[in-house]
């Protein structure tokens, strides 16, 4: 079974490792003491917090697209047909081509907020 340290666990989680320590002290999130003392968190325990956390009813939207990433356009890049569109998601970075007739129907500019939403059939997963 795979482990994490705090420092660990609150960077997946995008959140302090002060976070993380409330709420392993809480008991809102499992942990446990390594053989050196130092306090490490079950992969499936930091899953199961993960999928909670995230977890909302899904609003109606009229897409079938199930991954959307809130965030706040970083950069648009007009050119003569398609327009490269930067959105900064928490943590992430999405950059998407879209026409340049939506990026001006959308009045897309640094600053505003966007949401990504991704349907793809070719995922790739990798592990770090």
């Amino acid at each position: 079974m795979h482990t994490y340290r705090i420092g660990d666990a609150a960077a997946l989680l995008g959140v302090s490792t002060d976070t993380v320590r409330r709420l392993v002290d809480g008991g809102k999130l499992t942990a446990e003491r390594d053989g050196t003392g130092r306090r490490i968190i079950p992969g499936p325990a930091l899953a199961a917090y993960a999928r909670r956390m995230h977890r909302t009813e899904r609003q109606p939207s009229g897409s079938s697209a199930r991954n959307r990433f809130s965030g706040i356009v970083t950069d648009v890049i007009l050119g003569d047909v398609s327009a490269q569109v930067e959105i900064q998601a928490g943590p992430f970075r999405v950059v998407a081509m879209v026409s340049r007739e939506s990026a001006e129907e959308l009045r897309l500019e640094p600053g505003v907020p966007a949401v990504a939403m991704i349907k793809s059939t070719n995922v790739v997963v990798e592990r770090p």
